[in-house]
Parts: structure tokens; C-alpha cells; sequence
């Protein structure tokens, strides 16, 4: 059974939040950064309390270290060791593996992320700006006690108008996709849930016409100290009372070149209709709704898209191999591949995605402005090589993915004008002149503790 009272919310639950700050720390005095974590702990939201929450009940805090910040908070040399390698190099000393070279380098990189001296990011979630701006001067009434503590940077998320539906700045409904985790209850509107004792439920069964892809994965893929989709409880970082019941971050700040990709739908498609097509073969679901392809191939389907169980209970392997109706290619169809022809362990390629949009809006029929706006992300897991940078290296930048020579057209990094396949009979369709949509602008490993984790750090000495 998950402990929920002891698993940070973020990775399981969505607070009622429109708009967040990510605050990204240093410290400069290793016991004032141990009492700035004993005192923000009480005000971190778990997932049961998260799930439960009173209207007035604000603990949406969430707080993840990397190595550096461990390593200064007093964490000894053995434990740090245990760590796995990705988490103790960072994303930065990664970068030539990862794809980021030419303008996506790490010395491009903003906000101070690629620095040795970032050391934690504390995620401060609001219902509104007013709201926001209380938890800002809360927070700054921490870092007023705690001299030796300071802010780096900071990144301001905000929904993207229209705010009926939450979508990212080209215009993709967002948070559609979240793993299902065996433990957790979904309720009627896709919302994780307790039973009355407290406890979480389990997922009911789903019908047997549903695909494999939509079943319950093992709570080990994302959490550590459970056991994963192979049985086992793979090994810890330790103390294992240290690390269990947290998760690894990686963090991707990306820039969305949304005037490139308004141009793009326009020299592709004559008519409106036309250029949400193009839209929704290079991503795999509908812009507005996020239906997804292959179960509405034709045209978008709002009913679908927002039926939380629906919109996911599909695979490609058996209802679309050929990629008629999603291309192989799409941005959905490499980050999850929903195929084991393409991946025997496809359940063990899953994260889950957090994060949201920053930077000014750009209205359907302005120009491009030149404005830094994008999406600013978590992916959680369990092992950031086999599943975050696996997804990135391999199905996102790997040309060779099924054979296709092309890259992910969000995900992936590209250097000059590319191509994308589009399966059609009789002849198979090539989207032309496709450029870099988005550009990396930083990134970071973390380690999300649990609520004893945090205040195993906040002991040390």
C-alpha cells in the first residue's frame, strides 16, 4: 500500500492551482539551508492531505534537492555515492548524450541551471495571483530567518488563456496523459481518490476490451522502496529511510517558437480544418480537445477527448500499426510507444509529467514577438536512465527510431529544416520544411524526498 501520508503530493495529485512559482535555491550555509527545510516541511502538501483537502487547506508546497544540494545539506560521502550516476553528473554533464548541443548547450541555458550551486527548487502552487503573491511573501519571511539561503532564480507559471481548458502556448490541451498507478483509486472524473477509511482504493478493473497500455503500473516505476513492473524492489540511494517514498526529477525548461509553428499549419493546410489536421498528426491528439488519433481519426471529438478513460484506453500495436491513423513518428507515439513490438518493456519507459506554461500569451493573430514563452516541466520517476533520458536519447532524438530518420518534432533536437511522415494510401505523405518548434533553456535533476525524508535532512550535522 502507497504511504500517502508520507509521499509529497506532487507527482500523485493536482492541487485546485492555476498558477505556480518555482523558486530555485542555494545555499550558502549548510545549517541555515537544514533549518530552512525543517521550517518549510509542515507546509508541504502530501498526497493524502492533498486528495482531502478543506478549501482553506493551502499545503501545496512541494521541495526536490539535487546532488549538489544533498551533498551540501551534510549528507554523507557513502549515501551520496548510492545515488545513481545520472542524478550525481546533473543534466548538464549529460547534455552531448541528451541531444542538447548547438543553441540547446547548456551554456544557453537560463536561470542559473547548469550553475553548481543550484541546489533545491521549492514549488509554490496558487489558486490565483493573489494567492501567489501570499505564498511569495511567506516564503520570503522563511528566507529572512534563514540568512544563507537564497533564491537564484525564480519562474513564474501561469495558465494560458482561454482558461476553459488547460493548453500550452500552440495551442495543445495539456495534462492529459498521467500513468495509472496500482494503489490509486481514479474517480469519475479522473481524479485520484481515498476510500472512507483513508486508504487508497484500488483501480477498479477495466473492461476487457481494454488495451494493456491503460492498465495500473507498479508503484516502483515512480517511487522508491515498492516494488516495480519486473516484482522486485530494486536497490535504494541510502539510508533507505532516507530515500523511500521519493521520486527523481528531471527538470526541461523549453521555449515554444509559437509564430514558427503558426507559419508551419499555414504553409500546410489551406483551410482551418487543414491545419488543425497537420496539428494533430504531428502531435498524435487533437489540439483542443486531445482526443487522440487513433480513436478519432477524422476529426476532433470533444466528448472523447474530455473523458478521462476513454481518451487513453487505446494502443497502437493492434488498432493502428501502420501509423494510418497516428503517425509513428508523432510526439504522443515516440513518449509512449504503446507497442510491444517497438518495446518489450514499454510499462518501464513511463514518467510522469508535471509542470506548465510561463511567459506571455501570444494571440491567435498576432505576430511572433520574439517574447520567451514555453512549458517548464518535471518528468517523475523511479531511474532517470531507463526512463526519462531513454525517452529523450533514444524516441526522441534517435533518427533511427523505426527506422523513419526523422526526431521528435517537440521533443527532439533539431539543427535545420526536417520532415515528418505521414502513412497514407496510396502513398505515404511527407510534411516538409518542419523547423525547431522549441528550444531547450534549461534543465536539472532533483531528488523529491518524502515527508521523513525531509526531515532526515533537516537532522543532519
Amino acid at each position: 500500500m502507497l504511504e500517502l501520508d508520507d509521499i509529497q503530493h506532487y507527482l500523485l495529485t493536482r492541487p485546485n492551482a492555476v498558477i505556480a512559482q518555482y523558486n530555485f535555491i542555494t545555499f550558502r550555509d549548510a545549517a541555515a539551508g537544514r533549518k530552512w527545510v525543517e521550517a518549510l516541511t509542515p507546509t508541504v502538501g502530501t498526497a493524502s492531505s492533498v486528495i482531502a483537502a478543506s478549501p482553506t487547506d493551502m499545503r501545496w508546497v512541494s521541495l526536490a534537492f539535487t546532488w549538489n544540494g544533498l551533498r551540501k545539506l551534510g549528507l554523507d560521502e557513502e549515501s551520496l555515492a548510492s545515488f545513481p550516476e545520472p542524478f550525481r553528473q546533473g543534466m548538464a554533464a549529460r547534455a552531448q548524450m541528451l541531444g542538447d548541443t548547438g543553441v540547446n548547450h547548456p551554456d544557453n541555458w537560463e536561470d542559473h541551471m547548469a550553475s553548481e550551486d543550484l541546489h533545491a527548487v521549492v514549488i509554490l502552487f496558487a489558486r490565483d495571483r493573489e494567492e501567489r503573491e501570499r505564498c511569495i511573501r511567506k516564503h520570503q519571511e522563511y528566507l529572512d530567518t534563514t540568512p544563507g539561503v537564497e533564491i537564484l532564480s525564480t519562474l513564474l507559471l501561469e495558465a494560458v488563456p482561454p482558461l476553459d481548458y488547460v493548453h500550452e502556448h500552440f495551442g495543445y490541451r495539456d495534462r492529459i496523459t498521467t500513468p495509472l498507478i496500482e494503489g490509486m483509486h481514479i474517480g469519475a472524473k479522473g481524479q485520484v481518490t481515498l476510500d472512507e477509511e483513508g486508504e487508497a482504493s484500488k483501480i477498479p478493473e477495466h473492461t476487457s476490451t481494454a488495451p494493456e497500455t491503460n492498465k495500473p503500473i507498479k508503484a516502483g516505476e515512480f517511487f522508491l522502496g515498492y516494488p516495480d513492473e519486473t516484482g522486485v524492489i530494486p536497490l535504494q540511494p541510502q539510508p533507505a529511510s532516507f530515500t523511500k517514498n521519493g521520486s527523481f526529477l528531471a527538470y526541461r525548461k523549453m521555449q515554444e517558437h509559437v509564430g514558427a509553428f503558426r507559419d508551419f499549419l499555414k504553409a500546410n493546410g489551406e483551410t482551418e480544418e487543414e491545419q488543425e489536421m497537420v496539428a494533430a498528426k504531428i502531435m498524435g491528439r487533437w489540439r483542443k480537445t486531445g482526443a487522440p488519433l487513433v480513436l478519432s481519426p477524422d476529426k476532433d471529438d470533444r466528448e472523447l477527448g474530455f473523458d478521462d478513460r476513454r481518451n487513453n484506453a487505446f494502443d497502437y500495436e493492434n488498432m493502428d500499426p501502420k501509423g494510418y491513423a497516428c503517425p509513428i513518428g508523432s510526439h504522443c507515439r515516440r513518449m509512449n510507444v504503446r507497442d510491444s513490438r517497438v518495446s518489450r518493456i514499454m510499462n518501464r519507459r513511463l514518467i510522469i509529467r508535471r509542470g506548465g506554461t510561463y511567459g506571455p500569451y501570444l494571440p491567435d493573430d498576432a505576430p511572433e514577438d520574439g517574447a520567451n514563452r514555453g512549458i517548464a516541466v518535471f518528468a517523475g520517476c523511479a531511474d532517470l536512465a531507463r526512463q526519462f533520458e531513454f525517452l529523450i536519447s533514444v524516441w526522441a532524438n534517435d533518427p533511427e527510431f523505426e527506422h523513419l530518420n526523422e526526431r521528435d518534432p517537440f521533443a527532439g533536437s533539431i539543427d535545420g529544416e526536417f520532415e515528418i511522415t505521414i502513412p497514407k494510401r496510396p502513398i505515404k505523405k511527407k510534411l516538409k520544411g518542419l523547423q525547431a518548434f522549441t528550444t531547450v533553456r534549461g534543465g536539472a535533476y532533483f531528488f523529491l524526498p518524502g515527508i521523513r525524508g525531509l526531515k532526515y535532512l533537516a537532522s543532519l550535522k
